[in-house]
């Protein structure tokens, strides 16, 4: 047992599990790409057109306006008024360092406390509009991977030797069953859910739109600077390409693995064995320059600033 009586297992079991994938990952891409040099990585990277190029950049800017209307979305649900700019730059700075840090419920936690709380949010507020965020995330998702395998079932069997393209379908039905039972709940304005000291309430019909619309917007947008960094040949078509985005950022976010190190590439790797490894990898470079590196670079930069603005301010 630990001093806090916390079990020792239960402490270190979720960072253990996120070591474990990105080794396991990391090996079994090694195996799959031995045979790749760097030229072959190169040559891929520069049959990138400057058109694609601007693509991409535009996808990756899409999806982070997408990630700011979460915030601004939970803020309009908690009836707060807070200056578009601030909550795109902190929206921006949570979601780079997270992405980059794995963790993300946490370290996205710590950015945005520290920046609403100097907008007068208690930190059941921040809590509650943590909980929205990541709610919108994972309505995205799920509607998203309803309608891919419901109308491209085949995706799955990129992952499974198995035909399973009847109950792959099925299994998208039934999720897109359960967001229209979401949004019936809205439209009927069930009784709200009580945890503790906590009231939880179906949000206003229009609120539930623009969940439904802002969060796959994300993933759509993310998804695409893959699509657009991938070259015409043998590419499947970008809803093939976003249901193997689908699976594989949603293992990566499971695994805790700082920016899916290694489960992105081992998944998109077998998704698209149709294609040239290299021009895979290729377009992930792509992906985890713009939608990662570059980001977290500007995150910093802007958590520096604000921390210096906050030491004037309390000197």
């Amino acid at each position: 047992m630990s001093r806090r009586g916390e079990p020792i297992i239960g402490k270190y079991a979720w960072p253990a599990i996120g070591i474990a994938a990105v080794a396991v990952s990391i090996w079994l891409l090694f195996k799959e790409l031995r045979g790749l040099s760097i030229d072959q990585l190169g040559e891929s990277l520069a049959a990138i057109s400057h058109t694609h190029w601007l693509l991409c950049v535009a996808s990756a800017v899409l999806a982070y306006l997408a990630l700011a209307g979460y915030d601004a979305l939970a803020l309009s649900y908690l009836k707060h008024r807070v200056n578009f700019v601030f909550i795109t730059l902190t929206s921006f700075t949570t979601y780079a360092l997270s992405h980059n840090l794995g963790a993300s419920v946490l370290s996205g936690s710590i950015i945005r406390y520290r920046a609403y709380s100097s907008k007068s949010m208690s930190g059941l507020e921040i809590g509650q509009l943590i909980a929205f965020c990541s709610f919108t995330f994972a309505l995205g998702t799920i509607l998203l991977t309803g309608l891919v395998l419901t109308f491209e079932p085949s995706v799955g069997e990129r992952f499974i030797n198995l035909p399973a393209t009847d109950t792959l379908r099925w299994v998208g039905i039934l999720l897109l069953v359960g967001i229209a039972v979401y949004v019936y709940g809205s439209w009927k304005q069930f009784r709200p859910l009580t945890i503790g000291p906590v009231k939880i309430y179906y949000p206003q019909l229009r609120t539930v739109a623009l969940q439904l619309l802002i969060g796959p917007l994300e993933i759509m947008g993310a998804a695409a600077i893959i699509y657009f960094a991938l070259p015409e040949a043998g590419n499947p078509g970008y809803f093939v390409v976003l249901g193997i985005f689908l699976l594989s950022f949603s293992a990566a976010l499971l695994s805790s693995a700082p920016g899916g190190l290694g489960v992105l590439e081992l998944l998109f790797v077998n998704g698209l064995s149709e294609m040239r490894d290299a021009d895979v990898l290729a377009a992930l470079l792509v992906f985890r320059l713009l939608y990662l590196l570059i980001p977290l670079a500007l995150s910093i930069a802007v958590v520096l600033v604000f921390e210096r603005r906050r030491m004037r301010e309390a000197a």
